[in-house]
């Protein structure tokens, strides 16, 4: 977690203002995800990420705490911290790579991919996430959806319930950007 915030430090020193310069602080960040479960879906949201994006080095990096995410049903969300996730034990995930294929200087959508280490649950891997990169009004818009395997990250599913929820769970990023 130090390299992360150190990695945003450093990012934010000596910024530059403007959509030609280099730097992108998070103005309005959305990390979702959903499980298909047997019994019941689970979702929940989390808007408090931090996420720093130098576009010209293609750095990224966020930060999120893991209690932050929010359930429909509050049950959900004890479960989830005390259960699966142990936020006490593992407070934070985050993201830590490079935005590959973005060209700050072209209009429209374009597509891109995240290439870097996910830390969930105290456990990081070497990932690679499709996604898209939108630079409009000022502003620049990532997006992505990929799925993360529990067992990838050493989240066990207590076997009583095992059947009702999946081993899997698709990720929703959504960041909007402006220049620092």
């Amino acid at each position: 977690m130090r390299l992360i915030l150190i990695l945003i430090l450093s990012l934010i020193v000596g910024c530059n203002v403007g959509i030609g310069q280099q730097r992108f602080f998070i103005e309005r960040a959305s990390i979702s995800f959903f499980s298909d479960g047997v019994i019941e879906d689970i979702a929940a949201k989390n808007d408090k990420v931090t996420s720093i994006f130098d576009v010209h080095q293609g750095d990224i990096a966020y930060l999120l705490n893991v209690s932050d995410f929010q359930f429909d049903k509050k049950l959900m969300q004890v479960h989830f911290n005390e259960k699966y996730m142990e936020s006490e034990k593992y407070p934070k995930s985050s993201f830590q790579g490079k935005i590959i294929g973005f060209d700050p200087s072209s209009s429209g959508i374009q597509k891109v991919k995240a290439v870097g280490k996910l830390t969930i649950h105290g456990v990081t891997k070497e990932v690679e996430f499709p996604g898209t990169a939108e630079v409009r009004n000022n502003q620049l818009y990532l997006k992505s959806r990929f799925v993360v395997k529990l067992k990838d990250y050493n989240i066990k599913v207590p076997q009583i319930v095992w059947q009702n929820i999946a081993q899997q769970v698709e990720v929703t990023v959504d960041f909007n950007y402006r220049p620092l």
